[in-house]
């Protein structure tokens, strides 16, 4: 379901095959924990749960996302309110993203924390606000 040449779902102005579509379809390892939540939105946005389990750290991975079962989400748009380097190995990316489930729309407002293991981001856990 990749995206050839049309612009990137999280709102980088670049192709999908540019941007995010390296991480999803070619293997590379996102360089930051930015790019890895950019990443990871974009993964919803194709209901790639491969993409996001294999990015979830192993300490807080649930089994699945059931994301085939569910209802399915038109996402809207992402906005990066801020990414912040704690240190060489810990993140935190604030974010907004927007979508509809059957017509009502939602905003999911969420402060994500980051690792890097052996040179690879890793989605830890968030904060709702």
């Amino acid at each position: 379901m990749a995206r050839l040449s049309n612009a990137c779902a999280c709102g980088s102005g670049k192709a999908y095959t540019g941007c995010c579509g390296r991480y999803l379809d070619s293997g590379e390892h996102a360089p930051t924990a930015e790019a890895l939540m950019r990443s990871r939105y974009t993964a919803y946005t194709l209901g790639r749960e491969d993409y996001l389990l294999a990015t979830w750290h192993a300490s807080t991975r649930p089994l699945s996302l059931g994301l085939a079962e569910d209802i399915p989400a038109k996402w809207l748009g992402l906005e990066v309110r801020r990414h912040e380097q704690r240190d060489a190995d810990r993140a935190i990316v604030e974010f907004v993203a927007r979508h509809k489930v059957q017509g009502r729309a939602h905003r999911l407002h969420e402060t994500s924390r980051f690792v890097r293991e052996a040179g690879r981001w890793f989605y830890v856990d968030g904060d709702v606000a």
